[in-house]
C-alpha cells in the first residue's frame, strides 16, 4: 500500500488522501489555520491511484 498524503501550504499539517477523498473540500484540521484543501489538489497520479484503489485505504 501506498501512503498518500497532502501538507498543508500554510501550517504544514498533513492530510491523508482518504480524508480528502471523503470531503472532498475541507478547512485544514490544524487549529488556527483557515486554508482550505481539495482531494483535487492532490498530483493526477497519486488521485488516480487512490481511486483505483481505494479499498485499500479504508480505516
Amino acid at each position: 500500500m501506498r501512503v498518500i498524503t497532502s501538507t498543508c501550504p500554510d501550517c504544514g499539517t498533513i492530510v491523508s488522501a482518504n480524508e480528502l477523498e471523503a470531503n472532498r473540500v475541507m478547512k485544514c484540521p490544524s487549529l488556527g489555520c483557515k486554508t482550505v484543501l481539495a482531494f483535487d489538489d492532490l498530483p493526477d497520479e497519486e488521485r488516480q491511484f487512490f481511486l483505483e484503489n481505494r479499498e485499500q485505504y479504508r480505516l
